[in-house]
């Protein structure tokens, strides 16, 4: 081991350190500067920037946030609220699963936080723990992202493994990370449903309830479209008298309104997803051209995602009418932005370090991922931890993977999982939000960093997904 490599390698993680504690955009900085001295210091030729990653989020984002200036998301939680409430005894499988399948669908986790007051309030009409779903729904968004084919977190994966010599594009991705992350959702949601005391028998729920500071769920639970009584903490719609005389509450999702114009909007959205999926799992439907001295190619997924996704803005532009002047300010796009940025600086960093050091990391390093697989979910795991940014943790140490001699389709099993760790920390918004919601406080952050009600689930969570993500990617892959 030479000592240039260790001195650069002290500069890759000192970016990332620093940029962890900047945050946002600080991430994508640190990374810019660290390139800065990989290039200018140590003279090591510059890395490709990710161009083709950039492409993509842009292209997404712009739509996503279009989508949401019409009012798609609105339609969106509206569907998920209504799901979670037909089987509220459930909610702690059904929340997670549907906040999954919205959050796969749209390509962002931001759908989640105004369905954790529908998931507390059903909770709580019907005596169930609330850190329960709750928990499970707010972990589930750490790796969904893996499995959604419009996320930052894709984009940065597939401009890495859709090439020569891996040839591992989004449909086999797909195929490895839907059902591992799946049946990680479903395992956590037994675990956690074995977790902590009932609600009923929790004395720190019974003295707030006996003190004024709950009012007391119904003696006997309902569910929520039958119109439950009113547990008076959600602060979910307003009170109403029932046919009994006794004051009932509206169902939560009532409250989430939703426009016909938002509603095209999502399902154009969708549509878009859908033929993304499509043109991955049928080449032979997207269009080739003669290259001088190469022959026929056809056309890369990276140029595929944008065009569709162009296409799907200019339609919802049509369907939805958006205010074009407000889709800056949609939360969509700024995270969107803030992704992309972070993106560009960590992704030109790692990619000039590694290309500057890829023999030996092929030689030395690969020898330790082969022998000791689980470092490389682990390495993944810690930095998504650190920087609590999926597509950052992705282009950060998927190459190493890669340039280690790891098979693509347990890299891709292992990231998904592994990306988990963005809520190894209490210190995302989704996992504030969530403690805020849960007005009986059995949603914890702790004081000591992992004594928080997010660790255990998270940690089921990422194993479980890493281990069938590996071995349907070793297997089938």
């Amino acid at each position: 081991m030479s000592v240039s490599f260790v001195l650069e390698a002290l500069v890759v993680l000192g970016a990332i350190v620093m940029g962890t504690r900047a945050g946002g955009v600080g991430v994508g900085l640190w990374g810019g500067l660290g390139t800065f001295i990989l290039v200018f210091v140590f003279g090591e030729a510059p890395g490709e920037p990710p161009a083709a990653a950039m492409a993509i989020i842009l292209a997404v984002v712009t739509s996503a946030a279009l989508m949401q200036a019409a009012g798609g998301i609105d339609w969106m939680v509206s569907v998920a609220a209504r799901v979670i409430e037909r089987r509220p005894k459930q909610i702690t499988l059904i929340a997670p699963l549907t906040a999954f399948a919205f959050s796969v669908g749209a390509g962002t986790s931001n759908i989640i936080y105004p369905l954790l007051p529908v998931i507390y309030d059903v909770a709580y009409k019907n005596h169930i723990r609330p850190s329960r779903p709750l928990t499970v729904t707010v972990v589930q968004s750490g790796i969904a992202l893996a499995a959604s084919p419009v996320s930052a977190a894709m984009a940065a994966m597939l401009t890495l493994t859709d090439v020569e010599p891996y040839n591992l594009g989004l449909t086999q991705i797909l195929a490895i990370t839907i059902p591992a992350c799946v049946v990680g959702i479903i395992v956590t949601s037994v675990v956690v449903n074995r977790m902590w005391k009932e609600l009923d028998d929790d004395p720190e729920v019974q003295a707030k309830i006996v003190s004024g500071e709950l009012v007391a769920p119904p003696a006997v639970a309902v569910g929520v479209p039958a119109g439950a009584v009113s547990s008076g903490s959600a602060g979910l719609g307003p009170d109403v008298t029932g046919p009994s005389g006794v004051a009932e509450s509206a169902p939560a999702s009532a409250q989430l309104t939703y426009t016909r114009a938002g509603r095209n909007s999502a399902l154009v959205f969708f549509a878009g997803v859908v033929a993304i999926v499509i043109l991955g799992l049928f080449p032979g439907l997207r269009p080739s051209f003669e290259v001088p001295d190469v022959g026929t190619v056809t056309l890369d997924m990276t140029n595929t995602i944008v065009l569709v996704m162009f296409v799907v803005g200019v339609i919802i532009l049509f369907v939805g009418r958006p205010d074009v002047k407000t889709v800056p300010d949609q939360s969509v796009f700024k995270a969107g932005m803030i992704s992309a940025i972070a993106l560009f600086g960590i992704a030109w960093l790692t990619a000039t370090f590694i290309a500057a050091h890829e023999e030996f990391i092929i030689s030395t390093v690969g020898a330790w991922v082969t022998d000791w697989r689980f470092l490389f979910a682990l390495a993944v795991f810690l930095v998504a931890a650190l920087t609590t940014s999926q597509s950052t943790a992705t282009r950060t140490m998927v190459p190493i993977g890669l340039a280690a001699g790891l098979a693509p389709g347990v890299v891709a099993g292992m990231w998904a999982g592994a990306l988990g760790g963005v809520y190894t920390l209490p210190a995302n918004g989704t996992q504030i939000a969530a403690a805020n919601f849960d007005l009986t406080g059995t949603t914890k952050l702790g004081t000591k960093l992992i004594d928080h009600s997010f660790f255990i689930p998270m940690l089921v969570l990422s194993v479980t997904t890493i281990i069938v993500g590996s071995v349907i990617g070793a297997v089938f892959f």
